[in-house]
């Protein structure tokens, strides 16, 4: 009896890179945002050193070509892709999509950073790139139809039909400011998947989601989506091979291009044999860089190089951001809020991006990758009662119940101490609540100091709307903490330990 051919199609996959092109420094515990985060899952990288950049990511993405045909590999990344990092935003996403064409990458979901720039701006990058960025859920207004076209692609690889449906973060709208959506509107994933999976599925004979809902709404698909055979994830920053759902296989690639996803399929013919994936982190020395790329990457730093390479203080120890749990970068610059305001109490969002300071030089372009957005300054006066709603909608954003309505990190304070207890019901969460040394009074008004898109309600903060005599000052936070850095000189993380928690998220 003659035996079947085995055929192997491979899917290399990145997620998150946050506009990180160059390699970034690994340490134990915390090396990025939501690595060593005691509020979430623990992960940590296995060694310390630098990983990542696509120069090492090009060299293994060759190397993966050269040894299974690169007419049977595929490339591919799941959003948040060109912002978030100094180069990105003085380039607004050009630079990092300009080494995405060198690699060749094949298509690329829409994360919710992706409209950092403006939709518009999102549009012009769309053609610059070689490669669809597309998303089924976010529609523009006034033509009912997917923002930037078809988000679906059919690829032909080993002889059978690879769909691919794509998908943004359903709540991007609470995520960031509200002129850079407009004219768009953000769908829920799971029923957007199934309006498109039936034809979809008659198109292929392999249907691979691609997916920036996060993880946790990622299982709630699988559960509910039959006929999807992939999900590459994306968002939450997670580190996932060979997770079985049911027949579904659910995979992601930490963040920070520090990761290449690669996903084997074994076929007898259109017959799913195996799925396999494995995570590999680029280590430099494993990797060594590309020099085409690398070339590159010092042509797009050139016209920036002062800019980025500045020195601004000098770090005397690690200072990292938290994502789920209380932020030692955060509570530094609330506290440098309240020293130069003179608020009481600072409130900062709980974002999910950045790479650790490290011991040493702090340069401008390592400061943005951890306060990249150009928000100004805001003072106001709330009440103690829009202060508890404030920390009560931060528990319900942690925990709402149902896993779509989760939004945002942490909110971050300084000069606030407060309990956060994940076992009594919502409204309920909040307790001992201190604004210094004394207990927190509902009618009483207290000066704080924010961002502006705390301001504006960002991830349904509304209490922040409620706020008194506010005032937009002339100065952006980025700025206001580059300023009291170099006033500084030597930067350490502040003391934690003003946020407790009982219970799990």
């Amino acid at each position: 009896m003659e035996e079947k051919t085995v055929n192997r199609l491979t899917i290399l996959h990145t997620n998150d890179m946050h506009g990180r092109y160059r390699s970034i420094p690994v340490v134990k515990g915390s090396a990025t945002s939501q690595t060593g985060d005691p509020g979430r899952t623990w992960d940590e990288f296995d060694r310390e050193g630098f990983a990542g950049g696509f120069p090492a990511l090009a060299t293994a993405v060759r190397r993966i070509r050269r040894k299974q045909g690169p007419e049977n590999v595929l490339l591919v990344d799941g959003g948040d892709t060109f912002s978030d990092d100094l180069l990105g935003n003085l380039t607004r996403g050009e630079a990092v999509i300009r080494l995405m064409n060198s690699l060749g990458y094949q298509l690329m979901a829409l994360g919710n950073h992706d409209y950092d720039f403006g939709s518009d701006r999102t549009r012009e990058l769309d053609r610059i790139a070689d490669f669809p960025m597309r998303a089924a859920n976010v529609i523009e207004s006034k033509t009912g139809q997917p923002f930037l076209g078809d988000p679906t692609v059919v690829f032909q690889a080993v002889g059978i039909r690879v769909g691919f449906l794509t998908l943004t973060y359903h709540n991007t709208m609470h995520t960031g400011n509200p002129k850079n959506y407009e004219g768009l509107e953000f769908k829920d994933g799971i029923e957007t998947v199934r309006q498109y999976l039936p034809d979809l599925r008659r198109r292929s004979d392999l249907v691979v989601v691609l997916s920036h809902l996060g993880s946790t709404v990622d299982r709630v698909l699988a559960r509910e989506a039959p006929g999807v055979n992939i999900i590459i994830g994306a968002h939450s920053h997670d580190r996932i091979a060979n997770e079985q759902i049911g027949d579904i296989t659910l995979v992601q690639a930490v963040s920070d291009n520090s990761v290449l996803g690669e996903i084997d399929i074994s076929l007898h013919g259109t017959q799913i044999i195996n799925i396999e994936s494995h995570l590999h982190t680029l280590w430099v020395e494993e990797y060594p860089a590309d020099r085409e790329i690398a070339r590159q990457v010092e042509a797009l730093r050139a016209p920036y190089q002062d800019t980025l390479d500045e020195v601004i203080a000098i770090a005397e120890e690690p200072i990292g951001r938290n994502y789920r749990s209380e932020s030692p970068f955060d509570k530094l610059v609330g506290e440098i809020i309240c020293a130069e305001t003179g608020a009481e109490i600072a409130f900062m969002p709980g974002v999910g991006y950045g790479v650790t300071l490290q011991p040493g030089e702090i340069t401008r372009e390592a400061l943005y990758t951890l306060i990249p957005h150009p928000a100004r300054l805001v003072t106001m006066q709330l009440t103690g009662e829009n202060i508890l709603d404030i920390l009560e909608q931060c528990a319900t954003n942690q925990a709402p119940g149902d896993p779509r309505l989760i939004v945002g990190g942490l909110v971050q304070t300084a000069g606030l101490r407060w309990h956060l207890d994940f076992t009594q019901p919502s409204g309920s969460r909040v307790s001992a609540v201190y604004v210094r040394s004394e207990a927190i009074r509902k009618d009483e008004n207290y000066f704080i100091g924010t961002n502006a898109g705390m301001a504006r309600g960002l991830h349904r903060y509304k209490a922040f709307t409620k706020g008194q005599d506010v005032v937009i000052h002339d100065i952006q936070v980025n700025e206001l903490v580059e300023k009291a850095f170099a006033k500084m000189g030597m930067v350490k993380p502040p003391r934690l330990g003003d946020i407790t928690f009982q219970g799990k998220v």
